[in-house]
């Protein structure tokens, strides 16, 4: 059958970059923040294995993710680069799971072997979480029919405890997130599943009416996304049917957790490929209600389903309600979501740079971020196709290509600032995620590509400007302080909005950045004050706070800790 739906580092710009959205339009040729590949300096040796060999299988098509986490507690970000194997009956090379120890020099070291991460899967996903709430975080990996949960043994090895913890899934798993749904302090588990597949299951298709091409996944059946509550014993319960998500038309691939409504429980936004995106209103009795289509995400502004991969959610305007990104097949831009503040979401990417220059891309991974620090949130987008011969039949349509990076002007605004950053080398990119692992105040980008190499990309430029950094610690609320709600206001910022984030687990596609919030400050000294609102319903106000410094605060409004940036 035919497939388907394939159809120089800058000095910083003359004057001062203002704060609170009244920054100038930055000239892409002059933006500060350069992003440099430094994957061999730092000892990063990774190649995914997509297990490919000659029958085209739609798994080999997907990629795999990667996670930022803090293993040992040592304070520094270390990686997780989750990995494929082959096929049953075509087996030529044997390839894991890889941990690398973050040294805080700028090099990596791989620990795997003792790690007891590096076991053989078709892996796809990644969240990290503290379910156990005992201060060490665990890792929960997605995969082709099986998934595994490791508990961390605080001793820098990790326990594979799946099948006493009760949740394994089955399915074709994707991307995956922890958070407290409920609010009664244990972290629960969201995982994603994909489309039914199976080698006895494949199905032949062709972009040229002879040769065998992927698929798209239109031609396989849904499956439903699993959640599993937390009992607080070790053991999680399937509640995938009393919460309400119970649905096998779903094809997701993207997870982010967010409180659209601001009623102060999370709910939970899917990326479906080929089926409408879904939004999971919390009810705040343990189930949820979806309202994708009335909250108006689950389709593209001329109604149809689009093939969606990645997501984030963050409030990228000041308006106080978060915002969504959605990555999406080539043809198709990405879909930015402006949250009206009524329930409804607009999508406003037709009319922006953002659809402009994503049209041709196919985007997997994607987060929103604040890489220049001046405090207002940038988006970086992971793009690559799933068809290597894409080329043959839409010219304009590339299989490798080059990320996306789009600075934020304020007012809602977008530049395409690319090329400046550094980003021309076209990539067949999947996971994406970022984290300060310099300890330098920006963040640095992790990402992956489909049956290639793992790249760490070092921001040059964007600790020109200063922030402070929040690691947030519960105790009536999960440890990990997911769901916290965090608002800063630099010292001499105008009155009003307030830079808000929110502590969580997921978003992007298959992948998992760090807990550790960055709130820049552009030229500002210190912060006016900073407010948390945990998920128990504690709320801490600190004045006062240095800039240039990260601070681990605890649930009470306690400083645990204050590390200044190495500038």
């Amino acid at each position: 059958m035919i497939l388907r739906t394939l159809l120089t580092l800058s000095a910083l710009a003359a004057g001062t970059v203002a704060f609170l959205g009244h920054a100038p339009l930055v000239n892409p040729s002059v933006f500060p923040v350069h992003f440099v590949d430094i994957t061999a300096k730092s000892g990063i040796h990774f190649i995914h294995n997509t297990g490919a060999f000659g029958r085209k299988y739609l798994p080999e098509t997907m990629g795999a993710g990667c996670a930022f986490l803090d293993y040992d507690n040592d304070g520094r970000p270390d990686i997780l680069l989750i990995n494929g194997k082959d096929f049953p009956g075509h087996v030529r090379k044997h390839t894991t799971l890889k941990l690398y120890h973050n040294h805080g020099n700028g090099t990596f070291t791989d620990v795997t072997a003792r790690s007891g991460l590096g076991i053989e899967m078709y892996g796809m996903g990644v969240a990290v979480g503290d379910y156990d709430n005992d201060g060490w975080d665990d890792v929960y990996v997605t995969g082709l029919g099986e998934a595994h949960l490791f508990h961390n043994e605080h001793n820098g090895t990790f326990r594979d405890v799946t099948t006493a913890a009760g949740v394994n899934n089955t399915g074709f798993g994707a991307s995956a997130a922890w958070f407290d749904y409920d609010k009664d302090g244990k972290l629960d588990l969201f995982v994603t599943n994909y489309a039914r597949w199976s080698e006895k299951t494949d199905v032949r298709c062709s972009l040229d009416g002879h040769s065998k091409s992927y698929c798209t996944p239109e031609v396989y059946p849904g499956d439903t996304c699993r959640l599993f509550h937390n009992l607080g014993n070790g053991r999680f319960e399937d509640v995938t049917r009393r919460a309400g998500l119970y649905d096998t038309t779903s094809k997701s691939l993207g997870v982010a957790i967010l409180d659209y409504d601001q009623d102060g429980w999370p709910d939970i936004a899917v990326a479906n490929d080929t089926q409408p995106n879904k939004l999971y209103h919390n009810n705040h009795n343990g189930t949820f209600t979806e309202q994708g289509v009335q909250a108006g995400i689950a389709f593209s502004e001329d109604g149809v389903a689009r093939g969606a991969m990645g997501i984030d959610a963050r409030d990228f305007d000041r308006s106080g309600f978060p915002s969504l990104a959605i990555g999406n097949f080539s043809n198709q831009m990405l879909g930015l979501y402006h949250n009206e503040r009524n329930r409804f979401f607009i999508d406003i990417a037709p009319s922006s740079t953002v659809g402009r220059a994503s049209l041709l891309s196919l985007s997997f991974g994607l987060f929103f971020f604040d890489c220049d620090l001046d405090g207002l949130p940038d988006l970086f987008v992971a793009n690559g196709h799933i068809e290597p011969d894409i080329g043959r039949i839409q010219p304009q349509v590339r299989y490798a290509e080059t990320p996306l990076l789009f600075h934020n002007q304020g007012q809602g605004k977008f530049e395409d600032v690319s090329r400046a950053a550094g980003f021309t080398q076209p990539l067949v990119a999947r996971g994406a995620a970022y984290a300060d692992f310099d300890n330098d105040g920006a963040p640095d980008i992790l990402l992956t590509t489909n049956g290639g190499p793992a790249y760490l990309f070092r921001n040059l430029g964007g600790a020109a400007h200063n922030a402070i950094r929040i690691r947030t610690v519960g105790t009536r609320s999960n440890r990990d302080g997911l769901g916290a709600v965090v608002r800063v206001r630099a010292e001499g910022a105008p009155e009003g909005p307030l830079d808000v984030q929110t502590v969580h687990s997921g978003s992007s596609y298959c992948s998992e950045s760090e807990h550790t919030l960055t709130f820049g400050l552009g030229q500002a000294q210190r912060t006016a004050r900073v407010e948390i609102d945990w998920p128990s319903g504690q709320h801490d106000t600190l004045r006062d706070l240095k800039a240039n410094a990260t601070y681990t605060i605890q649930e009470g409004g306690k400083i645990l800790a204050s590390r200044p940036f190495r500038r």
